[in-house]
């Protein structure tokens, strides 16, 4: 966990205070929904179909337990008791009144977090691997540098109005949990050939109406220049990037247009001027930063304590065992994921009783610290393997211990037209379709790794290019259709997927997902063949056929 200081407090209830003055002069009539749009989008606070819509960041995932209960209170208080958990690492409320926004977002500063730059052409939440800094095999902590691009990138002046929202994520693991190819800035720690950390810099990735995997524009770029090397890269965009079209005016179209290359000849040219200024880091700079994270110190335990011994006898807990609890650097500890995919629910969904909860477990088994992960699951970050007999007990009370980690029905998907303004078709109930033709845990298990993705319209809030199944919700005839595509991943080998055939209606989208598994398992190679391995290896055409046989 990271330390925040007076600056930080003071920057956030400041901010409360003019946000405050705003609403009420927008309440009084003194502003119009025009005028007031810019200045609620620098808050989080959208206008949704229903009602406006407020977006919390999570800082690089990263949850105290103080701050999931005051998360909690807010849904409590001002919502209808739940919030929703994006890929992100927001928390958005969908049921706010305007009136009572500023009081939430006063809550909410307490215990430091908040609304700004979680909307707006500006640079958003810093995102990174939820497992950071506790994952086996790390070069490092990358939240250390999520913690400075944050600092570095909040009320930044020169990059506050860029031509379209700008995303950082980062990572510094071989095995990539945050989808950094898909972000306008991409950042992955390696070392080089002399053993010195760096930075390989990757840009331009991005999905929606058109989706781009991000190139990598820099091998390896050091710790003392990366904050002036992302600047360069900031500032052409700025200067270059489209304004005059909001469908073009992403960097992954000025990356596309330009090519690789010439985008790199322009960074280069800015970097020159600017890499010996100041924000070239030292090394007691970084050292600075890092003294602020809490790390707890662990116990000296056993991998197979007798307590786990004896609960993995126990058919239920061994199978969340194997799905739920990943390795962790500490020996005796484990890394506990926590799903909000229940079969039937919302994905992404938390209860405040549910976060209340996790809270309290948090700070009993896991040194009170939670973690937001890209795939809309919490996680507990720290627990002991002696504790996860009886964490799981209290997991499965609360209902996030459905043992369905990275399988078919841990599915990622927006709110969809449920809530969304933008969206042209549903969601939610498609998710929830899914999880119940595959809730038999032995059909999931014989599935295996299986990722689909929902998105209710072509800005790709589920990021449905990138699922190994997409699933895109568009408008025919003012009813309902969905596009289907295979073989998209997110990690570290991130493809976009490819289109099946034709879009389907409402009713039919359940019934071709599981046409498509049972091609998947007719035509895979060996029980341990991936789904996604399977259509690289096959191509579209053998499901295609499957899918549209009778159709």
């Amino acid at each position: 966990m990271y330390a925040y200081d007076e600056l930080d407090r003071t920057i956030v209830n400041e901010r409360v205070s003019e946000f405050r003055d705003q609403v009420a002069r927008r309440l009084s009539g003194e502003l119009t929904e025009d005028e007031f749009k810019s200045l609620r989008l620098m808050n989080g606070v959208y206008l949704q179909l229903h009602a406006y819509m407020l977006r919390i960041a999570i800082p690089y995932g990263t949850l105290s337990s103080k701050q999931l209960r005051a998360l909690a209170h807010v849904a409590r208080k001002y919502d209808r008791g739940y919030g929703h958990f994006t890929t992100r690492q927001n928390i958005q409320y969908n049921w706010i009144k305007l009136a009572e926004l500023p009081d939430a977002l006063a809550d909410l500063a307490k215990v430091g977090i908040h609304g700004m730059q979680t909307s707006g052409n500006c640079i958003r939440n810093v995102t990174s691997d939820q497992w950071a800094g506790v994952a086996p095999g790390e070069v490092e902590d990358p939240r250390i540098w999520a913690e400075i691009l944050r600092q570095y990138s909040t009320l930044h002046p020169e990059f506050s109005f860029l031509p379209r929202k700008f995303k950082f994520a980062i990572t510094a693991s071989d095995h990539d949990r945050a989808a950094i190819k898909v972000h306008d800035i991409g950042l992955r720690i390696h070392r080089n050939a002399a053993g010195e950390s760096g930075f390989e810099v990757l840009v331009g990735g991005g999905l929606g109406r058109t989706p781009f995997i991000a190139k990598t524009i820099n091998e390896f770029v050091s710790h003392r220049d990366i904050l002036s090397y992302v600047e360069a890269i900031l500032r052409v965009y700025n200067q270059y990037g489209r304004r005059d079209n909001i469908y073009k005016a992403r960097i992954k179209i000025l990356v596309h247009e330009l090519g690789i290359e010439k985008f790199k000849q322009e960074v280069e040219e800015e970097w020159v001027q600017m890499r010996d200024g100041a924000l070239a880091l030292d090394a007691a700079e970084v050292e600075d930063i890092r003294s602020r994270f809490f790390y707890p110190k662990y116990e000296k335990l056993a991998d197979t304590p007798d307590e786990l011994k004896k609960a993995l006898q126990n058919p239920n807990f061994e199978a969340w065992y194997k799905n739920s609890v990943a390795a962790h650097k500490a020996p005796g500890y484990g890394i506990v994921t926590l799903s909000l995919k229940p079969v039937g629910g919302p994905p992404g969904d938390a209860t405040a009783e549910q976060m209340d909860e996790i809270a309290d477990l948090a700070e009993k088994y896991s040194f009170g610290e939670i973690r937001v992960g890209h795939e809309q699951n919490l996680a507990l970050p720290h627990v002991a393997r002696r504790d996860l007999p009886a964490l799981w007990r209290a997991l499965d009370k609360i209902g996030v211990a459905t043992p369905n980690v990275n399988l078919v029905t841990d599915i990622i998907a927006c709110p969809g037209l449920d809530y969304c303004s933008l969206a042209n078709a549903r969601s939610i109930p498609i998710a929830q379709e899914i999880t119940r033709r595959f809730a038999n845990p032995d059909t999931a298990n014989l599935i295996g790794r299986l990722h689909i993705n929902i998105s209710g319209c072509i800005n790709a809030c589920g990021h449905h290019h990138v699922g190994h199944v997409g699933i895109l919700g568009v408008e025919k005839n003012g009813e309902e259709f969905y596009q289907i595509t295979i073989g998209g991943r997110a990690d570290e080998n991130a493809v976009l997927g490819h289109l099946v055939g034709p879009a389907v209606p409402f009713d039919q989208v359940a019934d071709v997902i599981e046409d498509i598994v049972e091609a998947y398992l007719a035509l895979r190679q060996r029980p341990d063949e991936l789904f996604v391995d399977a259509v690289k290896r096959l191509g579209v055409e053998p499901f295609k056929e499957r899918v549209y046989a009778t159709r």
